[in-house]
């Protein structure tokens, strides 16, 4: 049976750009998250969500050519683009398959299970996570990285135009969907999943000046939301001007030597003992 498609950002051309440009930023974060858990040379990953292919990437360089990456993705048109690029790298050791995480048949033992922005799309993460914990060998990685939008996109100080889009892009409370507090939950994620306690970690991109790429992921973020937004807060999209707005808030910020952070994004790992 196929799982319903719960990802609110869509599944178009302009999103898959998006998830690149979002990498771009989140990149050295979860470079710095997986080195510290402990994923290293030699190393057989399991990776979950994988998207238009940038984690599978990242692992691919941490691990080597010693190493493999398996790749999971319940969308298949961007796991073409994910190949593509692979390819394009000249790894040879990643795979990816088309599959719901929910629903994986994979017989190996993997050194690690990873992923990111993955377990906040998921109705029963720790189900989830006590399911993968099964592919794991002992002594194996689980690590993932996941972020708590309750804390949105801010500049500091704070402007008119960054306190609109702040009220444009946060629902109410208790809409439903995606879980937007997974990354301060994942602790007790693992817990109910019945894994050890983890280490957490805990980064926030921010930046400023004229080159900060922040400024255009807001607004690609913005216009990937803004279908659900229209109804969950009221966005208005002849005010919100997408088009201008990535200009806007640059303007916003040089103009006034302020600085642009985005959201925190959290990481969770553990190490199976039995």
């Amino acid at each position: 049976m196929e799982a319903p498609d719960d990802y609110v950002l869509g599944r178009s051309e302009a999103e898959t750009r998006r998830l690149i440009l979002q990498h771009q930023i989140y990149g050295p974060i979860t470079r710095r998250f997986l080195s510290a858990a402990g994923i290293g040379p030699g190393m057989t990953v399991l990776e979950l969500g994988s998207g238009a292919g940038d984690v599978a990437l990242l692992l691919a360089d941490l691990v080597g050519p010693r190493g493999r990456v398996v790749g999971v993705e319940t969308n298949a048109a961007i796991l073409e683009t994910a190949r593509r690029r692979t390819e394009a790298a000249g790894w040879t050791n990643v795979t990816f398959m088309n599959a719901d995480v929910r629903e994986l048949a994979l017989d190996s033992a993997f050194d690690a299970v990873v992923g990111r922005w993955i377990l906040m799309f998921l109705p029963d993460p720790a189900s989830v996570l006590r399911s993968l914990a099964t592919r794991v060998r002992r002594g194996g990685i689980v690590a993932f990285h996941e972020s708590d939008f309750t804390y949105p996109p801010a500049v500091f100080p704070a402007s008119e135009l960054s306190q609109q889009v702040q009220r444009w892009t946060t629902p109410p409370p208790g809409t439903p969907g995606a879980e937007r507090q997974m990354g301060t939950k994942l602790l007790k994620t693992y817990l109910d999943a019945g894994l050890p306690v983890p280490e957490l970690v805990m980064e926030a991109p921010i930046g400023g000046g004229p080159d900060w790429p922040g400024y255009e992921y807001v607004a690609q973020t913005f216009r990937s939301l803004l279908p659900a937004l229209r109804t969950l807060t009221g966005a208005d999209p002849g005010e919100v001007d997408l088009d201008t707005l990535a200009a806007r808030l640059r303007d916003d910020v040089v103009g006034r030597q302020a600085v642009q952070m985005l959201p925190m994004i959290f990481g969770a790992w553990t190490r199976m003992v039995g």
